[in-house]
């Protein structure tokens, strides 16, 4: 017979509960149905991403500050990609990708607070400066692009995610599978898990949960770092996570 001592009891008490078993990372939400707007949907990245996306089976709506401009590439997309105005896409979303240009960042999500309360922002903006020696990465004031958002839109739930992906890749017809990982970034586990799924609609890639967004400053600046690669060896470097 085995005796016990007063720390054996103390250590697990004989009527506590059973540990829950921990979540499977690779259990993630279905996301099919959800709506998702592109803001910066007629540059090379948000319409890349718009037309992945559509072509996966996703409702899209890609949105600019003109709709006639955003229609016009919606039409050009098809896959039942929707266009419309900045504001209409952000109300009319579940998702909304951030994919403007850096320098309009700032100005465009201020200007939407209202329209993206609520709603799921997924920031993907690369602040970046450019000069004879190439690419190098810029330190915004609040540490990111993605932390920007966060303090612009208080009422949203913003994540950040897609900054290393080939534009070029995105828009080509004649590419089926696009091997690469998408670094996702969020305060909260369920949002993050959301964006991962949605990554994932996409055949190749797969998300991965990769911090808090105090730490998208080095997942933003190391696009400079893929624009070098690029250069040098001609190619769309996309990122693969090992051993995950």
């Amino acid at each position: 017979m085995t005796s016990r001592t007063p720390s054996d009891s103390a250590q697990q008490p004989e009527n506590a509960p059973a540990k829950a078993p921990a979540k499977d990372p690779w259990d993630l939400p279905d996301v099919s149905g959800l709506v998702v707007g592109v803001l910066g949907g007629t540059g090379p990245q948000g319409k890349g991403l718009a037309f992945r996306l559509a072509r996966a089976g996703q409702k899209v709506i890609i949105g600019s500050r003109a709709a006639e401009r955003a229609q016009a590439a919606a039409e050009e997309l098809g896959h039942g990609v929707e266009g419309a105005d900045n504001a209409e896409t952000a109300r009319r979303s579940d998702i909304v990708i951030v994919a403007v240009p850096w320098d309009g960042h700032g100005k465009t999500l201020e200007g939407l607070r209202e329209e993206l309360a609520g709603k799921l922002v997924v920031d993907c903006v690369n602040p970046l400066g450019f000069d004879r020696q190439g690419a190098y990465a810029l330190r915004p004031e609040e540490g990111s692009a993605a932390q920007q958002a966060a303090a612009l839109l208080p009422d949203s739930r913003v994540t950040a995610a897609f900054h290393h992906l080939s534009a070029v890749l995105l828009q080509d017809p004649e590419t089926d599978m696009i091997d690469t990982d998408v670094m996702v970034l969020g305060e909260v586990r369920a949002d993050v898990e959301i964006v991962q799924a949605l990554a994932g609609r996409i055949p190749g890639m797969r998300g991965i949960f990769a911090g808090r967004l105090r730490n998208a400053h080095q997942v933003e600046s190391l696009v400079a770092n893929l624009i070098s690669v690029n250069r040098r060896y001609k190619a769309h470097a996309g990122l693969r996570v090992t051993d995950v």
